[in-house]
């Protein structure tokens, strides 16, 4: 049974991980964040500033530093450790790294007992939800990476610049791997109720999509890393558990069937809960959409088949 203890275990205390944390604090969405850090000092003065900021919270909260034990009775567990993406360097590139770290991690966290809900947020995101999974032995469902939900917010936020609207009055996604293989779906996006291709024209929608896709490449060659965007998209999808909101959101699910695939992570529109990913939803997409989408998921299959 998922533990209702209000409690979230953010596991990496870097950029990211804070982020979140601060994210968490501000929206009251829980009542207790423990920081697990490799660097424990780092952790707990991490926990110090944030509780700083605790008496502007909208609601009473814990934060604390702790260890892997902290993770035994809590509702979320929410992995941001790994290494960063450093300029020049692809999401791909990190794999192999990033998951020797995961599958210790995994390791300690169900040692203790954890029988919650696991969030990654690590690149290459979709592979390493898929390895989390498959260390963890918890249920696909309750397994979930952070996806495209960060694409999809800077593509609406692209489209709401570019035409002077409102970006909560823009539906559109992105979906398919976290990176270089992703892709718009311009078939069901709007603004307004209003079809987008109907707003502008396909060219300038695929030049505000390049833009969208290179934004993260861009953001580290400025300042070294982005923590902000993943921080908030961490945060929403936490939200979702947390209230049980059964809300839909791109993040990176397995796939059994939808869009004609089984057996791999990738972001898709799911229904999220108290419960994980209650079901995928299996869009219609269009023929130009569907052979993007295919390809995505051959990229994430080829890549993970690669690992020693």
């Amino acid at each position: 049974m998922i533990p209702t203890t209000n409690r979230i275990v953010i596991i990496g205390a870097g950029a990211v991980g804070c982020s979140y944390a601060y994210a968490l604090l501000q929206q009251g969405l829980t009542g207790e964040i423990v920081l697990i850090d490799v660097n424990k000092e780092k952790a707990e003065g991490e926990a110090r500033d944030l509780r700083d900021a605790v008496p502007f919270a909208p609601s009473p909260v814990t934060i604390r530093s702790g260890g892997y034990e902290d993770c035994s009775e809590a509702e979320l567990v929410v992995i941001t450790a790994g290494l960063a993406q450093k300029p020049g360097e692809m999401r791909l590139d990190l794999l192999t790294k990033n998951a020797d770290i995961f599958e210790r991690i995994i390791t300690e966290v169900m040692a203790v007992g954890f029988d919650g809900l696991i969030i990654v947020a690590a690149n290459p995101v979709d592979i390493l939800t898929d390895i989390t999974q498959q260390v963890s032995g918890l249920p696909a469902e309750r397994v979930i990476g952070s996806g495209t939900v960060l694409d999809s917010a800077r593509l609406q936020s692209a489209l709401s610049e570019a035409f002077q609207i409102d970006a909560q009055d823009i539906q559109a996604w992105v979906i398919g791997e976290h990176g270089d293989t992703s892709l718009p779906v311009w078939s069901m996006a709007s603004a307004g109720m209003k079809d987008i291709r109907s707003i502008a024209p396909a060219q300038e929608l695929d030049t505000i999509f390049q833009r969208v896709q290179s934004a993260a490449y861009d953001i580290i060659q400025q300042k070294g890393s982005t923590h902000f965007g993943i921080g908030m998209s961490l945060a929403r999808i936490s939200r979702a558990v947390v209230r049980d909101e059964n809300a839909v959101l791109p993040v990176s699910a397995r796939l059994n069937g939808e869009y004609r695939e089984s057996g791999i992570y990738i972001g898709v529109p799911a229904v999220v809960g108290r419960t994980g990913i209650r079901s995928v939803m299996d869009l219609p997409l269009d023929e130009t959409e569907t052979r993007q989408f295919a390809h995505s998921v051959r990229t994430m299959r080829e890549t993970k088949h690669a690992l020693p």
